[in-house]
């Protein structure tokens, strides 16, 4: 299966372009953003997990990357509420298990390097907020790996950041507000996959924006 497989060519999708469909578990869905190959290739997803359900017991083998979004999601290693991030690295397996209230989850699979072997999750609604590059914006970093970072980005209203160009290109889930740029208007719950060399000149308006935000992952390759 290939779902927006080309990665030299921007995607964007937004609330009203989701179309869930089921997983092979029952209770569990899945909204597809890109995805190369079977069930244990490289994929990026919303998964939305019905109250009281379970999931099969599964390793990693390409890492998995995750925020809740939404409820509680839980395995046998931890109770992960929502706004936590977790890093699964290569080798690892869990179990996962919802309670009452179900769960959404943002999940990046099977795009970890070999050699970054960083297990952790960060409760962002705990974590210190740093200044930005400009006035109005803060920044919580995630993880860094060689040329890959990954943050939270917060944006006051009326924020505008300064033009610029995504070596490895750029991707970003909006978890609040609405998101600007030249090209478009990003509501929450818009994806957004920028390529290698891709640039833009972001702002918001009067409701702000937080954004998750990964770059320096995508091939430079032509």
């Amino acid at each position: 299966m290939r779902v927006n497989a080309d990665f030299n060519t921007p995607v964007v999708i937004r609330p009203e372009d989701y179309e869930w469909v089921p997983s092979p578990m029952p209770g569990v869905e899945r909204m597809m953003l890109d995805r190369m190959g079977a069930e244990s290739g490289h994929a990026t997803s919303l998964v939305r997990f019905s109250p009281n359900s379970e999931f099969s017991p599964h390793d990693h083998p390409g890492g998995e990357e995750f925020l809740v979004l939404e409820g509680v999601f839980s395995d046998e290693h931890e109770d992960y509420t929502a706004g936590t991030y977790v890093r699964n690295p290569i080798g690892t397996a869990h179990t996962p298990r919802i309670g009452d209230e179900g769960a959404t989850i943002f999940v990046k699979l099977c795009q970890f390097e070999e050699k970054d072997q960083n297990h952790f999750h960060i409760n962002t609604n705990e974590q210190q907020w740093l200044p930005g590059l400009v006035p109005g914006l803060s920044v919580m970093p995630l993880h860094e790996y060689e040329g890959e970072h990954v943050a939270l980005v917060k944006w006051a209203p009326n924020t505008v950041f300064n033009p610029h160009r995504h070596w490895g290109g750029e991707e970003i889930l909006v978890l609040e507000g609405t998101f600007y740029d030249e090209h478009g208007v990003y509501p929450k719950g818009t994806w957004i996959r920028s390529p290698h060399l891709s640039k833009h000149h972001p702002y918001t308006k009067e409701d702000g924006a937080l954004i998750y935000v990964k770059t320096g992952h995508l091939p430079v390759e032509a």
